[in-house]
């Protein structure tokens, strides 16, 4: 671990390589598991707010569970996260002709319906951060559903951070980015 401003970082974020294999997981990340993407309070706002126009991407099991539990769920410690179709699919979860797991939230952005691209939890895959009161922790999220993304990673040798650059970016800013470069470049 190293401090970067107000966040501690783990070293796996730099040591460690990953690259999506979407031909290999199909997107299990969205389909698999027992929550939703992590939300912040923001972001469920946005979510309500760009609803109607996402709403033509999605399936009728999204919007069905969308419309009986929300734009967003709340757990039991409080934390917001994405609705789930039936405990497991996230409700934004679409499938292309190959059947492999895209979001409905970010075909919207990309067919210049909304300017919000997804939550940025999941623009961090497979990288999670923990708000503290005094500094965000920022580690790698290990899951063997991401098993051939690890060796993709590791062949083509895309280290953790600049996978989800533009994630990072996005969530510290580009001045938290150069410095964690320049600490990767240490290492």
């Amino acid at each position: 671990m190293f401090q970067l401003g107000k966040t501690i970082v783990s070293e796996d974020v730099v040591k460690k390589d990953f690259l999506c294999n979407l031909s290999a997981c199909k997107g299990a990340c969205c389909i698999d598991g027992d929550a939703g993407a992590p939300l912040d309070a923001e972001e469920a706002k946005i979510l309500d707010d760009i609803y109607p126009k996402v709403k033509p991407f999605l399936r009728q099991a999204g919007i069905d569970a969308i419309e009986e539990q929300g734009t967003y769920t709340e757990t039991e410690d409080g934390d917001l996260e994405t609705t789930l179709i039936d405990g497991a699919d996230c409700a934004y979860v679409i499938f292309d002709d190959k059947n492999v797991a895209l979001c409905a939230i970010e075909e919207a952005y990309n067919q210049g319906e909304i300017t919000w691209k997804k939550p940025v939890s999941c623009h961090l895959y497979p990288v999670r951060v923990q708000d503290y009161s005094e500094f965000s922790a920022v580690n790698y999220h290990k899951w063997q559903i991401c098993d051939d993304a690890c060796a993709l990673g590791q062949e083509l040798q895309v280290p953790i951070y600049k996978f989800v650059k533009e994630g990072l970016i996005r969530k510290f800013g580009i001045d938290w980015y150069i410095e964690l470069e320049k600490v990767a470049a240490s290492m």
